[in-house]
């Protein structure tokens, strides 16, 4: 189970993932080596998966964010699509879903030919019955903030 500090730990890392030890245990009103240590724990229990940079993907060239629904003719053809698409730089995230489709995929791409060509690829794959392409025209909001903040949170 998840106390408060722990929680905040979390929220903060969640908000600034390089914040310093020192800055981090200001924040908590604790000593470095004890937030350390609580970090560490969440880190071990899988709790913090990583630290990860928050890149501008426009800045870099890929102006296109799409989601893919995915149909496929039988689960069989599950394991043939999760391995094609873990190879896939375009595809950013893929979630298992409930409802007409089975997979829904997020993917950057630079423009309309490439999300062409990475469409044209994923048809390809065994099993693919169809496909429904949703491009996104604006970016209002992509990650959490604060998520963790009030609630029960039994995570063990």
């Amino acid at each position: 189970m998840l106390d408060e500090i722990d929680l905040k730990i979390l929220n903060l890392l969640h908000e600034s993932g390089r914040m310093t030890w020192a800055d981090l245990a200001g924040r908590l009103e604790l000593s470095s080596p004890s937030t350390a240590e609580r970090v560490r724990r969440l880190e071990e229990r899988g709790i913090i998966k990583g630290y990860h940079a928050a890149i501008h993907f426009r800045s870099l060239g890929y102006t296109i964010i799409a989601f893919v629904a995915v149909c496929l003719a039988h689960p069989k053809h599950r394991q043939k699509l999760i391995e094609t698409i873990m190879q896939q730089a375009e595809v950013e995230e893929c979630h298992h879903i409930a409802g007409d489709e089975d997979y829904l995929l997020k993917i950057r791409c630079m423009d309309t030919e490439h999300l062409d060509t990475f469409l044209n690829c994923l048809k390809e794959i065994p099993g693919i019955t169809k496909t429904r392409t949703t491009i996104a025209l604006s970016q209002i909001k992509e990650r959490s903030n604060h998520i963790l903040a009030g609630g029960n949170h039994h995570v063990t």
